[in-house]
């Protein structure tokens, strides 16, 4: 068992825990699990349906995947400025197939802004499955060739027991620094070109959107909310708003937003208070997940989940699991979740457009 992340590997499990969304106590147990590690690193993974245990919610669609819910593990190693073992390359022949049509999605796209008009929501991010048959995965060559073509902030590598996890995540769900919590939601694409001057206008493209720029006004509303909850009394703030940010394959909007909390505030009650992050949902966020239950075909499992790292002085960095390879080890199947935020202005193709965006990377680096 191993994890790769921000350059340091930790390695083994000297004490873990798993549960599953109907335990009642799961929360409670989780607390436990950090209070008897105290001092400690602690690597978490949070499943998208820990939601059905923070709300009145369900899931019941195909899982091909069947990753835990919620784990966590405390390390019993961990090596600083760590190079990963690379995989020596060799023949294989990985093709996903996703498990909807586009013909399907564009639909679905158009029945999802019914509810829109209807006032059922205002926006709700739709995601879909591609999955492929892998008798052997090359784990570590694929997470080096996503890391040359991404260069993500909270990309990590995972190697357990039942399945490898490959991510090249850019956005961050939440961090804790002291008695403040971080949260920078992404809402806006764009894709990059090799020419400098096109380059720069897909940017401003993207900077001037007022699609892309009411997506994420949206999920900024949304976040500020969740993050009210728990925070000290006039503390949320907004430290960045609808700045660009490019990475080596993408250009993406991202907000920044703040608060102050108490220092005896609990794990528990800052994921149930944010958990899943809006970004991933739309909003308002209850009824939008009640209803992608009956548009997406797959559970999201892991996706749209978190992994993060608690430090041993109770700090924290938890990211948003999207731009993810997750691979089953027992039945050879490898597959991601690509989506994107659906408003009244969502144009169908542009939006199918945008999930080939997402994924591109993640197609390369299978190849």
């Amino acid at each position: 068992m191993e994890v790769f992340f921000n350059n340091t590997l930790y390695k083994r499990a000297k004490a873990s825990w798993s549960s599953t969304v109907e335990n009642p106590k799961l929360f409670d147990e989780l607390d436990a699990f950090i209070s008897n590690n105290k001092n400690e690193y602690i690597i978490c993974f949070y499943s998208y349906d820990l939601k059905n245990n923070i709300e009145d919610l369900s899931s019941n669609n195909k899982d091909n995947m069947k990753f835990p819910d919620i784990h966590c593990f405390v390390p019993d190693e961990i090596y600083n400025n760590y190079s990963i073992e690379k995989e020596k390359k060799i023949n294989q022949e990985i093709e996903f197939q996703s498990d909807i049509s586009k013909e399907e999605y564009l639909k679905n796209i158009l029945k999802i802004k019914e509810h829109i008009q209807k006032g059922d929501f205002y926006e709700a991010n739709y995601c879909y499955q591609w999955i492929s048959k892998v008798d052997h995965l090359n784990s570590k060559l694929i997470f080096e060739n996503l890391m040359d073509l991404t260069n993500p902030p909270y990309g990590f590598y995972a190697d357990l027991e039942k399945h490898h996890i490959i991510s090249a995540s850019p956005e961050l769900f939440i961090k804790k620094r002291g008695n403040k919590l971080y949260s920078s939601p992404i809402k806006g694409t764009q894709k990059r070109d090799l020419d400098p001057i096109k380059d720069k206008l897909l940017k401003k493209q993207l900077k001037d959107s007022l699609k892309d720029q009411a997506e994420n006004n949206m999920i900024v509303d949304l976040v500020r909310n969740d993050l009210s909850k728990i925070a000290l009394k006039s503390t949320v703030k907004m430290e960045e708003l609808r700045e660009v940010y490019t990475f080596r394959n993408i250009h993406q909007m991202i907000s920044t937003i703040s608060c102050e909390i108490s220092e005896n505030e609990k794990i528990s009650s800052i994921i149930k208070a944010t958990f899943p992050m809006g970004s991933m949902t739309g909003a308002p966020k209850i009824k939008v997940m009640q209803i992608m239950e009956d548009y997406e075909i797959s559970k999201r499992g892991l996706y749209s989940g978190s992994f993060g790292i608690i430090y041993p002085n109770g700090d924290f960095d938890f990211n948003v699991i999207i731009r993810t390879l997750i691979y089953n080890k027992a039945n050879h199947l490898l597959s991601f979740h690509v989506g994107g935020a659906i408003t009244i202005d969502s144009n169908p193709k542009l939006e199918y457009e945008e999930t080939l965006i997402k994924a591109e990377a993640l197609f390369k680096a299978c190849q």
